[in-house]
């Protein structure tokens, strides 16, 4: 399996002119080319395709540019994220008849730059990554008709990816509605119907969340003090209900706390990788999703680590600490 590195964690609740400014798209690959464990390096990135590490209405020059910058660092692309969020290029899957048509054009803008990667060569794997980018509140003033909506504006957005010859993968997080726990993911999936082309891209910090009911205590797998007997038959309920929708990966832990900022407002915690705290066994919980990963198509998996602080980002053992858990999962498979 591949080993990519996620750039959005260079960019999510960072602010200009704060302590925690953004990091440039330039040093977050300088930080990936640098980590080295055992002689192993990372393969790849994936990107969030928007300012200021990639313009979604970039020229193909442009675009041809940065896909000789990742090349020459010797990376690959894997995945994009495509704006949907108010505020980017999208809005609401189920907000607005503009908001929605918004939602779709942000996926075929990222189809563009997919397109121009892939025929560079320089993009090997992945997906178009997605939410539904409304909050869960407004989601819960009318559950079926909101997932009604999301579904139906997947499907345009699934058509459009189709078209492209790209997947969408919408990830689980429990701050986004429809997607603010498990069976609320496995609802809206099934409610788009689009298996192979719509499907869920699964997080480990944020899916441990899912476990616990938060935003969703109907939807509770397990309650606070635990035993390890009563985790893992958990997480396989949870799992084998969307695994077969899962389409991309992300590596993460979490150390049972929510946390956010802005619109990532009460959402799993990334932790780094090697923290004394996090509850994830992050090997062994892998094999539950990665089970049959080549037949879904998923090629190559990433870390992601949003809202670390930029000096935890900028240490390098942050980096090889993360490349470790990563080696570690792919020897797991």
């Amino acid at each position: 399996m591949k080993l990519h590195n996620a750039m959005w964690p260079g960019l999510v609740g960072k602010e200009p002119d704060t302590d925690h400014p953004p990091i440039s798209l330039d040093h977050m690959l300088e930080l990936t080319t640098a980590a080295e464990v055992g002689g192993r390096k990372y393969d790849g990135v994936d990107l969030f395709i928007f300012h200021p590490h990639t313009d979604p209405d970039g020229s193909d020059d442009e675009i041809r540019k940065m896909a000789d910058q990742i090349a020459a660092a010797g990376l690959s692309v894997g995945s994009l994220v495509a704006p949907v969020w108010p505020g980017t290029v999208g809005g609401p899957a189920f907000g607005s008849d503009e908001d929605r048509k918004n939602f779709v054009l942000a996926v075929e803008k990222t189809c563009r730059i997919a397109g121009i990667l892939n025929d560079h060569g320089v993009r090997k794997s992945g997906v178009i990554r997605v939410d539904t980018a409304g909050g869960t509140e407004d989601f819960a003033k009318d559950p079926a008709g909101n997932t009604a909506k999301v579904a139906e504006t997947f499907r345009e957005a699934g058509k459009v990816a189709e078209q492209h010859g790209e997947r969408v993968a919408a990830e689980g997080e429990i701050c986004w509605g429809g997607f603010h726990s498990w069976k609320a993911a496995v609802d809206t999936l099934e409610a788009t119907a689009m298996p192979g082309v719509v499907g869920f891209q699964a997080d480990l910090a944020h899916t441990y969340l899912y476990l616990l009911g938060y935003n969703a205590p109907e939807a509770a797998l397990l309650q606070e003090g635990y035993s390890d007997e009563e985790f893992w038959a958990a997480y396989k309920t949870m799992t084998d209900a969307l695994r077969p929708w899962t389409i991309d990966f992300h590596v993460a832990q979490n150390d049972g706390t929510v946390h956010g900022t802005g619109s990532h407002d009460k959402t799993g915690r990334h932790c780094p990788a090697d923290d004394p705290n996090g509850k994830l066994d992050i090997a062994k919980c892998s094999t539950y999703w990665l089970q049959g990963a080549a037949e879904r198509g998923i090629k190559h998996i990433c870390w992601d680590g949003c809202m670390f602080d930029n000096a935890v980002l900028e240490d390098p053992a942050t980096w090889n600490a993360i490349l470790k858990a990563m080696i570690d999962v792919d020897n797991a498979l």
